[in-house]
């Protein structure tokens, strides 16, 4: 295990691994191992003891700090200031079987999302500025500590979301939002999956500024009886309050809303930012598929035909699922996310599956000659999470 103490050590490590081509195991806290393909590396490299924050402005809304400290930390740091992750970016611990306080640079390079995603877009979106080494040893720098910069390449989108694969994140800086004053929802019972995105879908063509919009199959942990359609809105909390009797009153041709409180409707929010409701078994698969909203209802019941379960958040356009760890549910699930259109990930499955299958989904041709040649320019030698995404790369 090589923990560097900060990034010159860090780069120095990297360096001698290319001079000798040895590939590397690259994470923060590892609280993100089981998910995509295993990496067959002789020593793993984490970024653990690169902590602390290095710049936070908040009458700017720009915050930075080194890829090793806590999420936690971080989002204590920021809501001592009232502010926070814009992202609303999740703890999946405890659907992935992992321990430990994962990092701010681990959701950067995996690019996880909560709820928000649908009203404030992808942790990627927000990162403005960051720091990484690449597979030559080199150190790289992207982006700024301005919301209004046009510092070089725009390597920020590129590596968010890479998984370790063609850089070591060190560093990142992103925007943030004050955190709302108040959080509303609304919950509809007993609607049909296709019934439930209709009502979602009309909750956020509204012009009331919902943040919010999942549905649970009943049975899942959290749904309660019946199956439960939930829409959120965070705000001032006056505004909250009439906003929610409004779209209450909007959607009375969808099924009678319930208003819950406070305390139920931030832990009903809290369970699907954390996926939580799924109440995966340890010897399950995971997928998680992003689809056009309108199609999400047919991909959870393609999947339920397979003896997959799951939930709808975004609208319906995120469809997180849960079943046997098999070849065979794994191209049923998969073969439904490609009628929709959508692309899939194996967020979880037991290692020899992984191993043997594909994780997400092939690329086309064209854009796999991309894909080549970015991670030829970033990585030369290919040591950083070999096949972590793609077998052989």
């Amino acid at each position: 295990m090589l923990a560097p103490a900060d990034e010159a050590e860090l780069a120095g490590l990297v360096s001698e691994a290319y001079a000798a081509g040895e590939p590397l195991l690259v994470q923060g806290a590892g609280t993100k191992l089981g998910m995509l393909r295993p990496v067959q590396a002789g020593r793993t490299l984490t970024t653990r003891n690169l902590t602390g924050v290095t710049l936070y402005s908040p009458s700017e809304l720009v915050f930075s700090a080194r890829a090793g400290t806590p999420l936690a930390e971080v989002e204590r740091t920021l809501a001592e200031r009232g502010q926070q992750l814009i992202a609303e970016p999740p703890d999946l611990s405890a659907l992935l079987g992992s321990a430990g306080a994962q990092t701010f640079g681990g959701i950067v390079a995996t690019n996880l999302s909560g709820p928000r995603r649908i009203a404030w877009g992808a942790m990627r979106d927000h990162v403005i500025g960051l720091r990484a080494v690449d597979g030559a040893g080199q150190v790289i720098r992207s982006g700024g500590r301005v919301l209004k910069n046009v510092t070089g390449l725009d390597l920020c989108k590129l590596l968010a979301g890479s998984h370790g694969t063609l850089g070591v994140i060190t560093e990142v800086t992103v925007k943030v939002l004050p955190a709302p004053e108040a959080s509303g929802s609304l919950l509809l019972r007993g609607l049909s999956s296709p019934a439930g995105v209709a009502a979602l879908s009309a909750a956020l063509g509204s012009p009331y500024g919902v943040s919010g919009a999942a549905y649970l199959p009943e049975g899942l942990a959290g749904a309660g009886p019946g199956t439960a359609t939930l829409i959120r809105i965070e705000e001032f909390a006056p505004s909250v309050a009439y906003r929610l009797g409004r779209l209450r009153a909007d959607l009375a041709g969808h099924g009678a809303a319930e208003l819950l409180d406070d305390a139920q409707g931030r832990a009903a929010w809290t369970a699907i930012r954390h996926a939580r409701v799924l109440s995966a078994a340890p010897e399950d698969a995971v997928w998680r598929a992003s689809v056009r909203p309108s199609r999400g209802a047919a991909v959870l019941a393609a999947a339920e035909a397979a003896g997959a379960r799951g939930y709808l958040d975004w609208g319906g356009g995120l469809v997180m699922l849960a079943g046997p760890a098999t070849e065979a549910a794994h191209r049923a699930v998969t073969q439904a996310v490609a009628r929709a259109g959508g692309v899939w990930t194996v967020m979880r499955a037991p290692e020899p599956l992984r191993a043997a299958i594909d994780v997400v989904p092939p690329e086309a041709p064209a854009l796999r000659r991309i894909g080549v040649r970015v991670k030829a320019a970033m990585d030369p030698k290919g040591i950083l999470n070999p096949g972590r995404i793609f077998a052989g790369s």
